[in-house]
């Protein structure tokens, strides 16, 4: 018995030793992921950081200035106008998206998918999906040809209809400029959350909303109580990632504005890249990069904190 006992400790000793082996074996397989992400993301960003501090054309020696660009940022007039710029975006790729795709989600897998058939939610489905697979410079692109003031679609439908004095510039008029850039996004943008609640949607239970609606709840506050409350995950997932994505927008603006008319549609990324790349000015470009991304951790860092206190 005792043998018995010395040879099954050996082998509970032997086999945590070939687990440790196997697990220092495949720590290996994650040095690949380890060495990219410091090359591509953490060296691109501390070395950003230190070109903040400094003053520089992107050529020659940079000239070590200390906090001198971001006191400059501080009282830049198209600095802060570039960030309520942003927030505007947050409106058109957030807000206005999640509540729709919440909507059309909802319609889709209550009322078409049960009388029209799943087939058909599928299809629908991926209708509003598609606008996610174009290229976001290529759908930009797309929209400002709609909105060319002679011969865009829009111009022509408004003709049509007899609403001619609604026509104009849409992109090259400073009080129309951005709404425009935002309704093409809104437009981008809708086919994401809905997406991710429509999977959401199918791991409710069935029998919650039976019982709501034994207890007399109507589909509004069906959707309110209920469906709002148990994708309510998702809903994080959605609004946090098109946070971000609205915040770094660069594509769309690049294409059909350039941040203009004057500086109507310039955002944080953009006049970041235009400091860059166009003024040469790349030690104050760094800055405004280096603001964009702080911004962007802390949000996210508060948000994770705030959805995992709501879980616990």
């Amino acid at each position: 018995m005792a043998q018995g006992m010395f040879l099954s400790g050996g082998n509970q000793s032997q086999s945590k030793q070939t687990q440790s082996y196997k697990d220092s074996g495949y720590a290996w397989f994650l040095v690949p992921g380890i060495v990219f992400f410091l090359v591509l993301i953490i060296l691109p960003f501390v070395s950003n950081i230190a070109i903040s501090f400094t003053k520089w054309q992107g050529i020659g020696a940079p000239e070590w200035i200390g906090l001198a660009n971001y006191q400059r940022a501080m009282g830049d007039a198209v600095f802060w106008a570039s960030f309520k710029n942003n927030l505007l975006l947050i409106l058109a790729m957030t807000v206005l998206p999640t509540i729709i795709g919440l909507l059309l989600a909802v319609i889709l897998f209550d009322f078409v998918s049960q009388r029209l058939g799943v087939g058909w939610a599928a299809f629908l489905r991926a209708g509003y999906y598609l606008p996610q697979i174009v290229p976001v410079v290529v759908a930009a692109i797309v929209w400002k040809w709609i909105f060319q003031p002679d011969w865009g679609v829009l111009n022509s439908l408004l003709t049509a209809v007899g609403l001619e004095g609604w026509t104009q510039n849409w992109l090259g008029n400073a009080r129309t400029a951005l709404p425009s850039v935002m309704l093409m996004l809104v437009w981008l943008q809708i086919g994401y959350p809905l997406v991710i609640f429509m999977s959401g949607l199918q791991r409710v239970d069935p029998q919650v909303y039976e019982a709501a609606k034994m207890d007399g709840a109507n589909w509004f506050q069906q959707m309110f109580y209920i469906t709002v409350h148990m994708i309510r995950p998702e809903i994080a997932v959605v609004v946090l990632t098109t946070t971000i994505a609205a915040l770094k927008t660069f594509g769309p603006i690049y294409a059909m504005t350039s941040g203009g008319p004057g500086n109507a549609t310039t955002v944080a990324s953009y006049f970041a890249w235009k400091n860059f790349f166009e003024i040469s000015n790349v030690g104050y470009g760094a800055t405004m990069a280096t603001v964009l991304t702080s911004i962007v951790l802390l949000m996210t860092y508060f948000f994770v904190r705030a959805q995992s206190g709501q879980e616990d």
